[in-house]
């Protein structure tokens, strides 16, 4: 592991990466059946529009940019993707026979460290996948967090965040693979004990970031607070429930006479503006 010096990371590029590699110069071209996928590539969902448009490109204009590949190792006759995978199935689709390579001939971490090089610079990753590569260097290669921020060019916090969704429940993780949460969702999910509960609601009420951090909120009060003696049952599980739709904290003054007061607190215009939506729908 110590050959392969980390200097400035993904600020250098992918084309530097290569630079610093034993290649073969010469674009050689291969069979599409002698290709076979990165056992480290991070990335498991490929966008089929994107996919398709890219299709199309090839179609009219051919692959451009060389797939880089290196040897299989139980099979010198074929070769495994190391960057270039999107091309390679839209190639695949475009009904080429063969396509352009460039061969490296690398271990493993350094064909793990290409392929989250390449999907981080071009921001193909979802958080999970990001994170899966960063845990198998962890775990295969025995990178810590401060390494990888070096290599990967991200903060350290950065690196931390990613890992720390890998706790979360597996809904939750599913959430952000087919991009129904985002990160910032996810960050304020990590560690809460009803995570798969809250992002339900967040992805079903389709909450923000800043509506999903006040219906968190709500419920970590609601679990340090008991019920004060003198309310009402009804009017604090009403208040509960409303605070649960809107995401917005919620106080019911109920006299004994059944007149009162309810408010609404809200955080910025945005807030504001779905109130008074859903007031003029209703009324």
């Amino acid at each position: 592991m110590d050959a392969f010096k980390i200097k400035k990371g993904l600020g250098r590029g992918l084309s530097s990466l290569i630079g610093d590699t034993k290649t073969n110069d010469k674009v050689n071209k291969v069979l599409i059946g002698d290709l076979v996928r990165n056992k480290y590539q991070p990335r498991k969902n490929f966008n089929k529009e994107n996919l398709e448009e890219l299709s199309n490109s090839i179609k009219e204009r051919g692959i451009i940019q060389p797939i880089v590949v290196r040897p299989l190792e139980n099979d010198k006759s074929k070769f495994e993707i190391i960057a270039g995978e999107r091309r390679w199935i839209a190639a695949q689709n475009a009904g080429l026979n063969e396509v352009p390579v460039t061969v490296l001939n690398i271990d493993n971490l350094k064909s793990l460290e290409f392929a989250i090089v390449e999907n981080v610079q071009r921001s193909n990753l979802n958080p999970i996948e990001e994170a899966n590569g960063y845990q198998r260097l962890v775990d295969e290669f025995s990178y810590d967090q401060e390494k990888i921020s070096r290599f990967i060019g991200k903060s350290r916090s950065h690196i931390a965040n990613c890992l720390r969704l890998l706790n979360l429940p597996t809904e939750v993780k599913s959430y952000l693979e087919n991009d129904k949460l985002t990160l910032g969702h996810a960050k304020i999910l990590v560690g809460l004990p009803n995570a798969q509960f809250l992002a339900k609601k967040i992805v079903d009420k389709k909450l923000s970031v800043r509506q999903a951090e006040n219906l968190v909120r709500v419920f970590k009060s609601k679990s340090n607070l008991k019920i004060v003696s003198n309310q009402n049952a009804d009017i604090y599980s009403l208040e509960k429930s409303l605070e649960e739709k809107t995401g917005l904290n919620v106080k019911i003054i109920n006299s004994k006479k059944n007149s009162g007061k309810i408010y609404f607190e809200y955080k910025d215009l945005e807030q504001l503006d779905k109130i008074i939506d859903i007031i003029k729908k209703n009324f």
